[in-house]
């Protein structure tokens, strides 16, 4: 993560991270487009990183947890 820039290209992310990403999101409009992947972070199956690029350039990125839900039975 350390290695990563804004502005960089996806292939240039997708050269350190590796293909192992799932797209979120894919949005094309009369100016832009959007593309949003998602990386989990092995072994930690409840982490993920979501990397946002704008014309095929990183525009931001961000860490999340996947929710836990518990089954409460009666």
């Amino acid at each position: 993560m350390e290695q990563l820039q804004l502005g960089m290209s996806k292939t240039q992310i997708v050269d350190i991270l590796g293909s192992s990403y799932s797209i979120s999101q894919k949005e094309v409009n009369a100016k832009d487009t959007i593309e949003v992947i998602s990386y989990r972070n092995v072994p930690f199956d409840d982490e993920f990183y979501l990397f946002r690029f704008k014309n095929s350039k990183l525009e931001k990125w961000h860490h999340e947890l996947q929710p836990i839900y518990k089954i409460v039975q009666p």
